[in-house]
Protein backbone atom coordinates (compact mmCIF):
# COMPACT_ATOMS: atom_id res chain seq x y z
CA UNK A 1 0.00 0.00 0.00
CA UNK A 2 1.29 3.35 -1.10
CA UNK A 3 1.56 5.89 1.49
CA UNK A 4 -0.98 8.05 0.33
CA UNK A 5 -3.58 5.21 -0.95
CA UNK A 6 -6.08 6.13 -3.68
CA UNK A 7 -9.50 5.87 -2.66
CA UNK A 8 -12.69 6.13 -5.31
CA UNK A 9 -15.78 7.09 -5.28
CA UNK A 10 -18.17 5.47 -7.74
CA UNK A 11 -20.99 7.57 -7.40
CA UNK A 12 -24.67 7.84 -9.77
CA UNK A 13 -24.48 11.61 -10.09
CA UNK A 14 -22.47 14.39 -9.00
CA UNK A 15 -24.75 16.07 -7.08
CA UNK A 16 -25.53 13.32 -4.77
CA UNK A 17 -22.03 13.08 -4.52
CA UNK A 18 -21.54 16.59 -3.25
CA UNK A 19 -25.15 16.59 -1.37
CA UNK A 20 -24.25 13.48 0.46
CA UNK A 21 -20.76 12.15 0.70
CA UNK A 22 -18.77 15.48 0.67
CA UNK A 23 -17.96 15.68 4.73
CA UNK A 24 -16.32 11.77 4.33
CA UNK A 25 -14.35 12.68 0.77
CA UNK A 26 -12.96 15.40 2.71
CA UNK A 27 -12.42 13.97 5.87
CA UNK A 28 -10.16 11.04 3.48
CA UNK A 29 -8.33 14.03 1.58
CA UNK A 30 -7.34 15.28 5.13
CA UNK A 31 -6.37 12.05 6.60
CA UNK A 32 -3.56 11.27 3.61
CA UNK A 33 -5.75 9.79 0.91
CA UNK A 34 -5.70 10.79 -2.58
CA UNK A 35 -9.52 10.68 -3.46
CA UNK A 36 -10.85 10.18 -7.17
CA UNK A 37 -14.51 10.75 -7.98
CA UNK A 38 -16.45 8.67 -10.78
CA UNK A 39 -19.29 9.76 -11.54
CA UNK A 40 -22.16 11.26 -13.81
CA UNK A 41 -21.53 14.63 -14.23
CA UNK A 42 -24.18 17.52 -15.30
CA UNK A 43 -23.37 20.67 -13.13
CA UNK A 44 -21.41 19.33 -10.34
CA UNK A 45 -17.96 18.60 -12.08
CA UNK A 46 -16.24 22.15 -11.14
CA UNK A 47 -17.46 21.82 -7.79
CA UNK A 48 -15.90 18.39 -6.88
CA UNK A 49 -12.51 19.28 -9.06
CA UNK A 50 -12.64 22.59 -6.57
CA UNK A 51 -12.11 20.54 -3.36
CA UNK A 52 -8.82 18.55 -4.92
CA UNK A 53 -10.43 15.50 -6.19
CA UNK A 54 -9.54 13.72 -9.60
CA UNK A 55 -12.55 13.48 -11.66
CA UNK A 56 -13.83 10.52 -13.92
CA UNK A 57 -16.86 11.42 -15.52
CA UNK A 58 -19.11 8.38 -16.30
CA UNK A 59 -21.80 8.55 -18.87
CA UNK A 60 -24.48 5.65 -17.49
CA UNK A 61 -28.14 5.19 -17.15
CA UNK A 62 -28.57 5.35 -13.32
CA UNK A 63 -30.93 2.70 -12.42
CA UNK A 64 -32.04 1.08 -15.61
CA UNK A 65 -32.62 -2.79 -15.76
CA UNK A 66 -32.59 -2.62 -19.44
CA UNK A 67 -29.89 -5.36 -19.98
CA UNK A 68 -28.11 -3.69 -22.36
CA UNK A 69 -27.62 -0.76 -20.47
CA UNK A 70 -26.97 -3.08 -17.44
CA UNK A 71 -24.22 -4.70 -19.40
CA UNK A 72 -22.50 -1.55 -20.85
CA UNK A 73 -22.41 -0.09 -17.01
CA UNK A 74 -20.91 -2.96 -15.56
CA UNK A 75 -17.80 -2.16 -18.91
CA UNK A 76 -17.67 1.12 -18.21
CA UNK A 77 -16.77 1.13 -14.36
CA UNK A 78 -14.56 -2.02 -15.06
CA UNK A 79 -12.31 0.11 -17.70
CA UNK A 80 -12.33 3.13 -14.96
CA UNK A 81 -11.12 0.51 -12.15
CA UNK A 82 -8.84 -0.41 -14.38
CA UNK A 83 -7.55 2.70 -15.44
CA UNK A 84 -7.41 4.42 -11.81
CA UNK A 85 -6.23 1.52 -10.34
CA UNK A 86 -7.97 2.04 -7.02
CA UNK A 87 -6.51 0.77 -3.82
CA UNK A 88 -10.42 1.03 -1.98
CA UNK A 89 -13.38 1.74 -4.01
CA UNK A 90 -16.28 3.54 -1.55
CA UNK A 91 -19.83 2.20 -3.73
CA UNK A 92 -22.86 4.50 -3.08
CA UNK A 93 -26.15 3.57 -2.92
CA UNK A 94 -27.71 -0.05 -4.20
CA UNK A 95 -27.63 0.37 -7.70
CA UNK A 96 -23.97 1.68 -7.83
CA UNK A 97 -22.57 -0.74 -5.47
CA UNK A 98 -24.35 -3.94 -7.87
CA UNK A 99 -22.72 -2.78 -10.90
CA UNK A 100 -19.00 -1.79 -9.09
CA UNK A 101 -19.47 -4.99 -7.60
CA UNK A 102 -19.70 -6.89 -10.49
CA UNK A 103 -17.32 -5.12 -12.51
CA UNK A 104 -14.93 -5.16 -9.93
CA UNK A 105 -14.41 -9.21 -10.45
CA UNK A 106 -10.98 -10.74 -10.26
CA UNK A 107 -9.72 -6.97 -9.66
CA UNK A 108 -7.43 -6.31 -6.65
CA UNK A 109 -8.65 -3.23 -4.85
CA UNK A 110 -11.04 -3.43 -1.78
CA UNK A 111 -14.11 -2.45 -1.64
CA UNK A 112 -17.40 -0.83 0.32
CA UNK A 113 -20.75 -0.78 -1.13
CA UNK A 114 -22.73 1.76 1.14
CA UNK A 115 -26.28 1.04 1.12
CA UNK A 116 -28.83 4.06 1.86
CA UNK A 117 -31.79 2.30 3.09
CA UNK A 118 -31.09 -0.80 0.63
CA UNK A 119 -32.52 1.24 -2.57
CA UNK A 120 -36.13 0.85 -4.95
CA UNK A 121 -35.23 -2.49 -5.49
CA UNK A 122 -36.21 -3.44 -1.88
CA UNK A 123 -38.48 -1.02 -0.26
CA UNK A 124 -41.12 -0.75 -3.67
CA UNK A 125 -44.00 -3.41 -3.91
CA UNK A 126 -44.07 -2.52 -7.95
CA UNK A 127 -43.66 -5.88 -10.03
CA UNK A 128 -40.29 -4.51 -11.65
CA UNK A 129 -38.73 -3.94 -8.31
CA UNK A 130 -40.13 -7.80 -7.34
CA UNK A 131 -38.43 -8.89 -10.50
CA UNK A 132 -34.74 -7.08 -9.50
CA UNK A 133 -35.20 -8.76 -5.69
CA UNK A 134 -35.76 -12.26 -6.89
CA UNK A 135 -32.96 -12.26 -9.26
CA UNK A 136 -30.15 -9.88 -6.83
CA UNK A 137 -31.20 -11.83 -3.80
CA UNK A 138 -29.51 -14.69 -4.13
CA UNK A 139 -25.99 -13.42 -4.88
CA UNK A 140 -26.35 -10.57 -2.39
CA UNK A 141 -23.97 -12.55 0.20
CA UNK A 142 -21.13 -12.92 -2.28
CA UNK A 143 -21.96 -9.95 -4.40
CA UNK A 144 -21.61 -7.25 -1.39
CA UNK A 145 -19.72 -9.02 1.26
CA UNK A 146 -17.45 -11.22 -0.42
CA UNK A 147 -13.39 -11.41 -0.72
CA UNK A 148 -12.12 -8.04 -0.23
CA UNK A 149 -15.91 -6.56 0.33
CA UNK A 150 -17.84 -4.93 2.67
CA UNK A 151 -20.92 -3.25 3.50
CA UNK A 152 -21.21 0.24 4.92
CA UNK A 153 -24.80 0.75 6.36
CA UNK A 154 -26.52 3.38 8.37
CA UNK A 155 -29.13 2.05 11.12
CA UNK A 156 -28.96 -1.37 13.16
CA UNK A 157 -32.64 -2.21 11.01
CA UNK A 158 -30.02 -2.39 8.13
CA UNK A 159 -27.78 -3.83 9.58
CA UNK A 160 -29.91 -6.56 10.56
CA UNK A 161 -31.06 -6.93 7.15
CA UNK A 162 -27.76 -7.80 5.79
CA UNK A 163 -26.33 -10.27 8.26
CA UNK A 164 -29.94 -12.29 7.79
CA UNK A 165 -28.95 -12.25 4.09
CA UNK A 166 -25.48 -14.00 5.36
CA UNK A 167 -22.98 -11.10 5.07
CA UNK A 168 -20.66 -11.94 8.39
CA UNK A 169 -21.01 -9.22 11.04
CA UNK A 170 -17.25 -8.34 10.52
CA UNK A 171 -18.41 -6.96 6.68
CA UNK A 172 -20.68 -4.55 7.87
CA UNK A 173 -20.00 -1.31 9.33
CA UNK A 174 -22.12 0.75 10.80
CA UNK A 175 -21.71 4.59 10.87
CA UNK A 176 -25.12 6.81 10.85
CA UNK A 177 -24.85 9.03 7.26
CA UNK A 178 -22.13 11.59 6.54
CA UNK A 179 -22.78 14.00 9.31
CA UNK A 180 -23.55 17.80 9.30
CA UNK A 181 -21.39 20.79 10.02
CA UNK A 182 -22.20 21.26 13.29
CA UNK A 183 -20.26 25.22 12.86
CA UNK A 184 -22.06 26.21 9.76
CA UNK A 185 -25.54 24.98 10.62
CA UNK A 186 -26.37 27.06 13.12
CA UNK A 187 -29.66 26.67 15.18
CA UNK A 188 -32.53 29.47 13.68
CA UNK A 189 -35.12 31.41 15.17
CA UNK A 190 -38.26 30.69 14.67
CA UNK A 191 -39.44 32.92 11.79
CA UNK A 192 -43.32 34.69 12.05
CA UNK A 193 -46.22 34.24 10.43
CA UNK A 194 -48.46 31.44 10.13
CA UNK A 195 -46.85 27.83 11.43
CA UNK A 196 -44.82 26.38 7.80
CA UNK A 197 -44.12 22.75 7.58
CA UNK A 198 -41.35 22.13 5.10
CA UNK A 199 -40.37 19.00 3.07
CA UNK A 200 -36.89 18.63 1.82
CA UNK A 201 -35.96 16.04 -0.68
CA UNK A 202 -36.17 14.12 -4.11
CA UNK A 203 -40.70 14.33 -5.43
CA UNK A 204 -40.90 10.29 -4.68
CA UNK A 205 -43.85 8.44 -4.05
CA UNK A 206 -42.05 6.26 -1.69
CA UNK A 207 -40.94 9.41 -0.19
CA UNK A 208 -44.73 9.68 1.41
CA UNK A 209 -45.49 13.01 -0.46
CA UNK A 210 -48.76 11.61 -1.59
CA UNK A 211 -50.04 11.25 2.06
CA UNK A 212 -48.63 14.37 3.21
CA UNK A 213 -50.87 16.75 0.18
CA UNK A 214 -53.58 14.27 2.05
CA UNK A 215 -52.40 15.55 5.10
CA UNK A 216 -52.12 19.49 4.48
CA UNK A 217 -56.07 18.95 2.64
CA UNK A 218 -57.33 17.54 6.00
CA UNK A 219 -55.77 20.83 7.51
CA UNK A 220 -57.42 22.91 5.72
CA UNK A 221 -60.68 21.56 6.03
CA UNK A 222 -60.25 21.91 9.65
CA UNK A 223 -59.61 25.65 9.51
CA UNK A 224 -55.94 25.35 10.37
CA UNK A 225 -53.95 27.88 8.88
CA UNK A 226 -50.99 25.65 8.33
CA UNK A 227 -48.43 26.27 5.28
CA UNK A 228 -46.31 23.53 3.10
CA UNK A 229 -43.40 23.92 1.70
CA UNK A 230 -41.76 21.18 -0.77
CA UNK A 231 -38.09 21.97 -1.63
CA UNK A 232 -36.97 19.30 -4.00
CA UNK A 233 -37.23 18.52 -7.72
CA UNK A 234 -38.50 14.84 -9.57
CA UNK A 235 -36.16 12.17 -10.39
CA UNK A 236 -36.74 10.46 -13.85
CA UNK A 237 -34.63 8.05 -13.33
CA UNK A 238 -36.37 6.24 -10.41
CA UNK A 239 -39.42 4.63 -10.96
CA UNK A 240 -41.11 5.78 -7.92
CA UNK A 241 -40.64 9.45 -8.91
CA UNK A 242 -44.02 11.58 -8.74
CA UNK A 243 -45.71 12.46 -12.39
CA UNK A 244 -44.71 16.17 -13.54
CA UNK A 245 -48.62 16.71 -13.92
CA UNK A 246 -49.47 15.99 -10.30
CA UNK A 247 -47.01 17.97 -9.08
CA UNK A 248 -48.13 21.21 -11.10
CA UNK A 249 -51.82 20.26 -9.60
CA UNK A 250 -50.13 20.70 -6.29
CA UNK A 251 -49.19 23.91 -7.40
CA UNK A 252 -52.55 25.02 -7.54
CA UNK A 253 -53.43 24.30 -4.15
CA UNK A 254 -53.92 26.92 -1.47
CA UNK A 255 -51.26 27.16 1.04
CA UNK A 256 -48.60 24.81 -0.87
CA UNK A 257 -45.53 26.20 -2.41
CA UNK A 258 -43.29 24.34 -4.52
CA UNK A 259 -39.48 25.80 -4.75
CA UNK A 260 -37.88 23.60 -7.03
CA UNK A 261 -34.48 22.58 -5.91
CA UNK A 262 -32.83 24.53 -3.48
CA UNK A 263 -28.97 25.30 -3.44
CA UNK A 264 -29.18 26.64 0.41
CA UNK A 265 -31.15 24.66 2.52
CA UNK A 266 -31.11 27.35 5.52
CA UNK A 267 -33.12 29.74 3.29
CA UNK A 268 -36.30 26.72 3.89
CA UNK A 269 -35.27 26.10 7.16
CA UNK A 270 -35.30 29.70 7.75
CA UNK A 271 -39.03 29.85 6.89
CA UNK A 272 -40.33 26.96 8.29
CA UNK A 273 -41.66 26.11 11.94
CA UNK A 274 -41.62 22.10 11.41
CA UNK A 275 -39.56 19.55 9.47
CA UNK A 276 -41.66 16.96 8.05
CA UNK A 277 -40.93 13.85 5.99
CA UNK A 278 -43.71 10.74 5.77
CA UNK A 279 -41.36 7.90 4.42
CA UNK A 280 -41.79 4.53 3.94
CA UNK A 281 -37.95 3.92 4.60
CA UNK A 282 -34.96 5.67 4.60
CA UNK A 283 -30.94 4.85 5.48
CA UNK A 284 -30.65 8.14 7.32
CA UNK A 285 -32.34 11.02 6.22
CA UNK A 286 -29.75 14.23 5.28
CA UNK A 287 -33.11 16.20 5.68
CA UNK A 288 -34.16 15.70 9.07
CA UNK A 289 -30.59 16.10 9.92
CA UNK A 290 -29.86 19.21 8.80
CA UNK A 291 -33.75 20.32 10.09
CA UNK A 292 -32.37 18.89 13.68
CA UNK A 293 -29.28 20.83 13.07
CA UNK A 294 -31.11 24.18 12.63
CA UNK A 295 -32.92 23.80 14.98
CA UNK A 296 -36.54 22.41 13.70
CA UNK A 297 -39.14 19.70 15.51
CA UNK A 298 -39.55 17.11 12.87
CA UNK A 299 -42.57 15.42 11.71
CA UNK A 300 -41.60 11.46 10.76
CA UNK A 301 -42.89 8.27 9.82
CA UNK A 302 -41.92 5.76 12.36
CA UNK A 303 -39.69 3.67 10.01
CA UNK A 304 -35.95 2.44 9.69
CA UNK A 305 -34.33 5.40 9.00
CA UNK A 306 -36.28 8.15 10.12
CA UNK A 307 -36.27 6.84 13.82
CA UNK A 308 -32.44 7.11 13.86
CA UNK A 309 -32.53 11.11 14.02
CA UNK A 310 -36.62 11.68 14.91
CA UNK A 311 -36.79 10.37 18.23
CA UNK A 312 -40.07 9.84 19.40
CA UNK A 313 -41.28 12.46 22.33
CA UNK A 314 -37.68 14.02 21.72
CA UNK A 315 -37.13 15.94 18.98
CA UNK A 316 -40.41 14.48 17.26
CA UNK A 317 -43.53 13.30 16.91
CA UNK A 318 -43.75 9.83 14.77
CA UNK A 319 -46.58 8.57 12.75
CA UNK A 320 -47.61 5.57 11.02
CA UNK A 321 -46.93 5.09 7.20
CA UNK A 322 -49.05 6.60 5.12
CA UNK A 323 -51.49 7.58 7.66
CA UNK A 324 -52.66 11.19 6.26
CA UNK A 325 -55.03 11.69 9.69
CA UNK A 326 -52.21 10.70 11.87
CA UNK A 327 -49.75 13.30 10.00
CA UNK A 328 -52.40 16.22 10.17
CA UNK A 329 -53.13 15.25 13.83
CA UNK A 330 -49.37 15.12 14.77
CA UNK A 331 -49.08 18.93 12.38
CA UNK A 332 -52.05 20.15 14.45
CA UNK A 333 -50.63 19.56 17.38
CA UNK A 334 -46.92 20.75 17.38
CA UNK A 335 -48.74 24.07 15.42
CA UNK A 336 -50.74 24.77 18.76
CA UNK A 337 -48.11 23.84 21.01
CA UNK A 338 -45.04 26.40 21.13
CA UNK A 339 -43.32 25.23 23.95
CA UNK A 340 -43.03 21.59 22.48
CA UNK A 341 -41.51 23.13 19.75
CA UNK A 342 -38.87 24.69 21.32
CA UNK A 343 -38.28 21.67 23.16
CA UNK A 344 -38.24 19.26 20.28
CA UNK A 345 -35.82 21.74 18.47
CA UNK A 346 -33.41 22.21 21.49
CA UNK A 347 -33.08 18.45 21.83
CA UNK A 348 -32.70 17.96 18.07
CA UNK A 349 -30.23 20.41 18.06
CA UNK A 350 -28.36 18.29 20.83
CA UNK A 351 -28.71 15.35 19.42
CA UNK A 352 -27.17 16.29 16.70
CA UNK A 353 -24.32 18.27 18.02
CA UNK A 354 -23.85 14.79 19.99
CA UNK A 355 -23.65 12.03 17.81
CA UNK A 356 -23.99 13.20 14.35
CA UNK A 357 -21.48 15.99 13.72
CA UNK A 358 -19.56 15.71 10.59
CA UNK A 359 -15.71 15.96 12.66
CA UNK A 360 -17.43 12.47 14.33
CA UNK A 361 -18.41 11.05 11.28
CA UNK A 362 -15.56 11.75 9.17
CA UNK A 363 -12.90 10.06 11.76
CA UNK A 364 -15.45 7.28 11.39
CA UNK A 365 -15.09 7.08 8.37
CA UNK A 366 -11.60 7.25 7.66
CA UNK A 367 -11.28 4.41 10.73
CA UNK A 368 -13.06 1.84 8.58
CA UNK A 369 -11.19 2.71 5.38
CA UNK A 370 -7.83 1.94 7.37
CA UNK A 371 -9.32 -1.39 8.31
CA UNK A 372 -10.51 -2.41 5.09
CA UNK A 373 -6.83 -1.20 3.59
CA UNK A 374 -5.46 -2.61 6.38
CA UNK A 375 -7.00 -6.35 6.58
CA UNK A 376 -6.50 -9.91 4.74
CA UNK A 377 -7.97 -10.64 1.39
Amino acid sequence: MSSNPRLLYLVSEDWYFLSHRLPMARAARAAGFDVHVATRVAEGGAAIEAEGFTLHPLTWCRGSINPRDFVSAIAQVRRAYRRIAPDLVHQVAFWPSIVGSLAAFGLPMRRISALAGMGYAFTSNAPKAHIVRVLLQPILKDLLGGRRAAVLVQNPDDFGAMAALGVAHERIFLIPGSGVDTDQMRRLPEPPGPITMAYVGRLLDDKGLRSLIAAHELLNARGEDIRLLIAGDTDPANPASIPQQEIDRWRQRPGVELLGYVADISSVWARAHIAVLPSRREGLPKSLLEAAAYGRPIIATDVTGCREIARAGVNALLVPVDDAAALADAAQRLARDTALRANFAAAGRALVEKEFASARIGNETVKMYHAMLSSRG
